[in-house]
């Protein structure tokens, strides 16, 4: 029996098809389809929403994180608000500020060559006040809000002097030069406490993208405050008169503005001021603020004070102002587990920390000195055993408390104390 052999189909071949579809969300219909290189082609079929719709939804992608606002934590609308109205004040103010220095220098008595070198020395004064202010970076770390505050105090200083230097015309390079000192060391300040603010609005690791949409938004709004600012020069504050006015109400607007944006910002890491509150709640309530909670209610100006529920702890002191050297093995017996030592006197109670403790050492540590002084309070006298009462009590609560802590979104991994001020043996 003879099989038959298959014929060979010379049909042409069909070119395969690209697989595609379309969908529709929010009125926009969008096709998709796969190329033959594997790529995914996105085409917009149909957009049937309002144009003052579109625009604005333009406008959020440009300058807000994407996926906002879940995409970011609580206080980041108000934050960036505020940020806009301080880089728009800002910027009109380095305007007049520009005006009156070229109008300064132009009616100095001297050379126009003694007028460029004064004008580089003055420049030079902002180098010598960035390279002052970079020795604070660890005091930053720790108090980011209340730096940023002081840079922006710094800068309107130095714009104020700068307005002011044609009152002075003999006096340009001692005024524009102290000035530019106050504004280098601001610069420091404001970019070595962005990163930390940022980062509190991260909530799914989208830092860069919250950097990037954030300086858009400065820069959108520098250049309206330049526009701003080059109207006023040329109309109402043509005249010293008008400058002297202007730029003082420029600048509140400026300072009220970085303070709200400040007190917006749910910084999350562990520092003295933020460790205390968080303590002190515990203690009082039982419960745990997240850093939402605690932004409102941070001192911005003068973080240091005490927190009688929080145990009244100093953090940071010398271990020999703290500690007499015939007593300091007696103070490491006393919790000879742990990464700090509690100094319990009659005004407060003075901690410090290994150097290599975390935050959760020093959340410990914050703990024991809170329940002793509770326990002192509820007794109304001092006992010999109150710090191992106190240090007992803590390790019956820590593990919940620690865990609803993190939970909270808060970070213990650090302790930014801010002053250095560790020991090691």
């Amino acid at each position: 029996m003879k099989m038959q052999r298959k014929e060979k189909d010379d049909r042409p071949q069909l070119p395969e098809q690209p697989i595609s579809w379309v969908e529709i969300s929010n009125s926009v219909s969008c096709q998709y389809q796969f190329q033959p290189d594997g790529k995914l082609l996105v085409k917009m079929v149909d957009d049937s929403r309002p144009a003052a719709q579109r625009m604005a939804e333009s406008f959020l992608n440009k300058f807000f994180p994407s996926g906002y606002p879940y995409s970011v934590n609580e206080g980041y609308m108000r934050y960036t608000q505020f940020r806009a109205l301080q880089h728009f004040t800002s910027a009109a103010l380095s305007v007049l500020s520009t005006q009156s220095l070229l109008f300064a220098a132009g009616l100095r008595p001297t050379p126009a060559q003694a007028t460029a070198v004064s004008w580089i020395l003055r420049d030079g004064m902002q180098h010598v006040g960035k390279l002052i202010c970079s020795n604070l970076g660890a005091r930053m770390d720790s108090e980011p809000k209340r730096w940023r505050i002081l840079a922006d105090v710094l800068y309107d200083f130095g714009t104020g002097l700068e307005v002011m230097s044609p009152l002075c015309p003999h006096l340009f390079l001692e005024v524009a030069g102290l000035g530019n000192f106050a504004k280098g060391m601001a610069v420091v300040a404001a970019r070595a406490t962005r990163l930390p603010i940022y980062s509190s609005f991260a909530k799914e690791g989208n830092l860069s993208d919250l950097f990037a949409k954030g300086e858009a938004i400065s820069t959108l709004f520098n250049v309206l405050g330049l526009g701003t600012g080059i109207h006023l020069a040329s109309t109402i504050c043509s005249s010293m008169q008008g400058k002297l006015v202007v730029a003082p109400l420029l600048s509140i607007i400026h300072i009220y503005s970085v303070c709200e944006e400040m007190r917006a910002a749910p910084v999350n890491t562990l520092n003295p001021q933020r460790t205390a509150m968080i303590v002190a709640d515990f203690v009082k309530t039982g419960k745990i603020s997240s850093p939402a909670d605690l932004r409102y209610r941070e001192d911005l100006l003068f973080p240091g004070r005490l927190i009688e529920d929080a145990g009244k702890v100093k953090v940071g002191r010398s271990l020999h102002e703290v500690v007499r050297p015939s007593k300091l093995q007696q103070f490491k017996e006393t919790f000879p587990e742990e990464k700090f030592l509690l100094n319990h006197g009659s005004r407060w109670t003075d901690m410090i920390l290994e150097q290599n403790a975390t935050g959760e050492d020093a959340l410990r540590g914050w703990l024991v000195a809170a329940y002793a002084s509770n326990m002192e309070r509820l007794v109304h006298e001092p006992s010999a055993n109150i710090l191992q009462e106190a240090y007992y009590k803590m390790n019956c609560t820590f593990s919940p408390f620690l865990a609803e802590l993190q939970a909270k979104g808060w970070h213990t991994d650090q302790f930014l104390d801010g002053t250095g001020n560790r020991f090691a043996f």
